[in-house]
């Protein structure tokens, strides 16, 4: 880092929300700041703050190595812990840390419910809980005390749950708990008042999106696919062992990961960003898309080697592929073709109406998932993945299997075999057995994937049928073509 800009620098800029700044001024510390854990911690929080896991762990790693025992670096340090599905080291970092009786105590409390909520750790959540503490008083303990009593009381649960969603707290708390409210409305039956509660959620909690410029980046793909041959030519060595979900959310792609992941080959590191680390390092060189005939091969393959990186911190020891389930990987697959030659998919197609009433009334991010505050607007998306997917892998050549997520449901093993037949593995009785896996899940299928294989969400959207217009005739015709054939 240049001697003009010093670490106090560094937390102006935090101050002011400038993320990207901290991490441009913090990729190449030398001298006395790359000593410094105070300049790693302040790369650390800005890495979490824009959602960019694998540098927020290596500069979170850099700062304790160094000595640093600031309790909020432990504290961001059991967060990435956490989000990194390593849930044993996320509560022993947490435990440790509340014994010191920190300033940051009742953050950390959040935190470790949290984790154990996600972990499925209810009796050591509830003596969290009975232990008591200042922690309880503060305004987002409501989720975790809704959360408990659910258990024996949903509709007391709700209540806490919709008061809090319908109040005057933070936008964040009143999203996380309408959401809440709203799985356990659909729960109980109650689908007018969940769908209304979601609306609701949708308007109070959202933040406006571009979908027209979304799907303008599709239609731009689509045009160059039309001509019927990739547009480029690969400047990077074929890799091994990657393999990446396409889909929607909410389509079923989770329950794939988990299967898969307990395949002793294959490693589920969720979903990992560096597909739109990459997508976004082509835009800003001006090669996305049609310009990638034009990259530098220098570039292409540093590109690769950044991904292959990031995937390697949370690939299983001992595997030989690491599955990516990014949720944005359909948007890229010609940079997928372009920068990981070599790389498989599988494409996951669920019924898009069982898909769109459950990505709205779920909590995704209100600025990366724009796109889900509407059903229409849903239903946009859906068609322009349905058409560009199938196409841009078939065109490209990317290796790849299809899967209707309905299918997967009935007859899990003829599919299993196939997908691992593509991947050059046998099959393994285990990979039929998701809810024995004992990685911490932190998709928002997190407690579907703990109960075996069912048909459960199959046909949920009957019981919002009042949503679905004529608008959507044509891609349930086309799914359950798909499904017949």
């Amino acid at each position: 880092m240049p001697a003009s800009h010093p670490r106090s620098n560094l937390l102006d800029l935090l101050a002011k929300q400038s993320y990207g700044e901290v991490l441009a001024r913090t990729t190449s510390m030398s001298g006395s700041m790359a000593r410094d854990p105070i300049s790693w911690h302040a790369r650390v929080r800005a890495a979490l703050a824009v959602g960019q896991l694998r540098v927020a762990d290596d500069a979170a790693s850099r700062a304790l190595a160094l000595g640093s025992m600031d309790p909020d670096l432990i504290l961001a340090r059991a967060i990435i812990d956490h989000r990194l599905g390593q849930s044993d080291a996320a509560v022993n970092r947490l435990r440790g840390l509340l014994a010191k009786k920190p300033p940051n105590a009742v953050d950390a409390n959040m935190v470790l419910a949290e984790v154990l909520h996600r972990a499925g750790r209810w009796d050591e959540l509830h003596a969290l809980m009975s232990a008591g503490g200042a922690w309880l008083a503060d305004e987002r303990a409501a989720l975790f005390v809704a959360r408990g009593v659910a258990r024996t009381d949903p509709q007391a649960a709700i209540a806490i749950l919709e008061t809090c969603a319908r109040g005057q707290g933070s936008s964040v708390l009143r999203r996380i708990t309408g959401f809440e409210a709203v799985r356990m409305l659909d729960a109980q039956g109650e689908y007018r008042r969940a769908y209304d509660l979601a609306v609701l959620v949708h308007a109070t909690t959202g933040a406006s999106f571009d979908v027209d410029g979304m799907l303008m980046d599709a239609q731009a793909q689509h045009r160059l696919l039309a001509r019927g041959k990739p547009w480029f030519t690969p400047r990077a060595p074929a890799v091994q062992g990657v393999a990446l979900v396409v889909g929607m959310p909410r389509s079923g792609t989770t329950l794939l990961e988990q299967m898969l992941d307990r395949h002793p080959q294959v490693s589920g590191i969720g979903e990992y960003g560096g597909i739109n680390t990459l997508g976004n390092a082509l835009q800003s060189v001006d090669a996305w898309p049609a310009g990638m005939d034009m990259l530098d091969t220098a570039a292409v393959q540093q590109m690769q080697q950044t991904y292959l990186q990031g995937a390697s911190i949370t690939q299983r020891p001992g595997t030989r592929w690491a599955f990516d389930k990014s949720l944005h990987t359909w948007r890229w697959l010609p940079a997928v073709a372009a920068v990981l030659p070599g790389a498989v998919c599988l494409h996951i197609m669920r019924d898009p109406r069982d898909t769109a009433i459950s990505l709205f009334l779920s909590n995704f991010h209100p600025k990366n998932f724009g796109w889900t505050r509407s059903i229409p607007d849903i239903g946009r998306v859906i068609a322009a993945e349905r058409q560009l997917a199938p196409e841009a892998l078939h065109t490209l050549g990317i290796p790849h299997e299809s899967i209707i997520y309905e299918e997967l449901v009935d007859r899990p093993a003829e599919h299993m075999q196939r997908c691992l037949r593509r991947l050059g593995l046998d099959v393994v009785q285990s990979v039929l057995q998701p809810e024995h896996n004992p990685r911490t899940v932190l998709t928002l299928s997190h407690e579907q994937v703990r109960r075996p294989i069912h048909r459960n969400s199959i046909g949920r959207w009957r019981n919002y049928a009042w949503v679905f217009d004529g608008a959507w005739d044509r891609l349930s015709e086309l799914h359950a073509a798909r499904v017949l054939s």
